[in-house]
């Protein structure tokens, strides 16, 4: 045996240690805690993790590639199938992950096709800001659509009207894990002309009719913060089945170089000295020919090995995403004098990222009140997320149009807060939180604003 056979044999066992070593301190460190009303918190969201997430994120520190590695290709050539994309490419973020996807329809390779400073991007206020800042960043022009009750999404009525000789895409996403209306959204796209982008940030494992979103738009976007359906702890994907919308994405997440070689790898091409680009000399390095005005967006590694982890159990997490909205729903019917509860779209089949509720004209309490004694009972709640974004700090000097009125907007804005069914979320703090919402009806509140009334749809 020589020398070199007995170092290997070594590390591996070493390396065989360490990751049973990991199982033993995940079992010891983060074992569940009871569930205590009232005293233990109901999270809004949070990581759901197991010792072979530890131990894969483990590994692959051993293996010290600390940029894009063999976890990365493994995890994008398996999560690509689940929405019936062809190409899946890990960036370090959502937000990255629609800064690329709006970038790439901008492009020069795309030709006369591309999208030009001073176009109109189709969206809604009523979401997360980073669906909506790449449209600004690229020097498009965001049109605001209403959205309607209480799916949460784009008020597809309102599209032909948003219609204008400049709009050219439509980016929105899929609320809170509820499918948009894909049917009238694309064929609205296809009678005009239009590119889409679809927001699933939220919604991964949601279908539509049958078949996954994501699989319809042009690019569609995920992100894995801890929120997340899964998680990486950061980090985000961009999907397509176009070649063309695929290589322009990887460059402008890679430097926006020409060059499509893997981390560690060269002259995949075998021409890497043989070209000639632009005005740059015969022969100048392919590896160093830039052909896009890219970025570093690149997932670590490390990362990627916990989202290959976290993608076995996916199908389990959005079960229980499913069984907690399901508990919630059932047990806040009792209460729908109070509150307008969520609807899927119809045809669709949500894995569900939370549980919103609006509150109706004529309650008791108004959102703040409630969501204070939610609060001070240990239940997680979070706004609709910016509400409507016209009215947010950030964009008073933006250039934006509006299609008619934001009247439902403004109700998210007012009137609109969610609850968490994330899988860490356990039928017993179900329990809690419908006897909280009991507890909330059955008080007495002090006079309070009016809520305000939501639109006619």
């Amino acid at each position: 045996m020589t020398e070199s056979t007995t170092n290997a044999d070594r590390s591996a066992a070493l390396r065989g240690r360490i990751l049973e070593l990991v199982g033993e301190y995940h079992a010891a460190a983060f074992a569940p805690p009871q569930f205590v009303p009232g005293v233990s918190p109901v999270p809004i969201s949070g990581k759901v993790f197991a010792a072979e997430d530890m131990q894969l994120l483990a590994e692959s520190t051993l293996d010290f590639w600390l940029t894009t590695g063999r976890f990365a290709d493994q995890f994008e050539k398996a999560f690509a199938p689940r929405f019936n994309c062809r190409h899946a490419m890990l960036v370090n973020s959502g937000s990255s992950a629609n800064l690329v996807a709006v970038s790439a329809l901008c492009s020069p390779m795309l030709g006369e096709r591309r999208l030009r400073p001073g176009d109109e991007v189709i969206t809604v206020a009523a979401g997360f800001p980073t669906t909506v800042n790449p449209i600004v960043q690229n020097g498009l022009v965001p049109v605001f659509v209403d959205v309607t009750l209480p799916t949460y999404n784009i008020d597809v009525a309102q599209l032909e009207a948003a219609m204008g000789p400049r709009v050219r895409a439509i980016v929105i996403a899929h609320t809170l894990g509820n499918p948009f209306d894909i049917d009238a959204v694309m064929a609205f796209a296809k009678r005009h002309g239009l590119y889409v982008i679809e927001d699933c940030c939220d919604a991964v494992g949601s279908r539509y009719k049958d078949q996954p979103v994501g699989s319809f738009g042009d690019l569609a976007t995920t992100s894995f913060y801890p929120a997340h359906h899964i998680t990486m702890g950061e980090g985000g994907c961009v999907l397509t089945n176009r070649p063309k919308l695929k290589r322009i994405a990887e460059s402008l997440r890679d430097w926006g170089r020409d060059c499509w070689c893997d981390p560690g790898k060269e002259n995949t091409c075998g021409k890497r000295f043989d070209q000639q680009f632009g005005e740059l000399p015969p022969g100048y390095d392919h590896k160093y020919v830039f052909s896009q005005i890219g970025y570093n967006l690149k997932v670590t590694d490390m990362q990627a090995a916990v989202g290959v982890a976290q993608l076995a159990k996916l199908d389990g997490f959005i079960a229980a995403r499913r069984r907690n909205f399901d508990l919630l729903h059932r047990g806040l019917k009792a209460h729908e004098d109070l509150f307008i509860l969520p609807e899927a779209t119809a045809g669709s089949e949500p894995s569900w990222f939370g549980f919103p509720i609006a509150l109706r004209p004529g309650t008791p309490f108004n959102r703040n009140q409630l969501v204070r004694f939610l609060e001070e009972r240990r239940i997680g709640t979070r706004q609709l997320f910016a509400g409507n974004l016209a009215r947010q700090p950030a964009y008073q000097d933006v250039a934006y149009r509006v299609c008619g009125t934001l009247t439902n907007t403004d109700i998210v804005m007012n009137n609109v807060f969610w609850i968490g069914v994330f899988p860490g979320i356990t039928p017993a703090m179900i329990d809690y939180v419908l006897t909280v919402f009991a507890e909330a009806r059955n008080r007495s509140w002090p006079r309070v604003t009016a809520n305000v009334a939501p639109a006619q749809n």
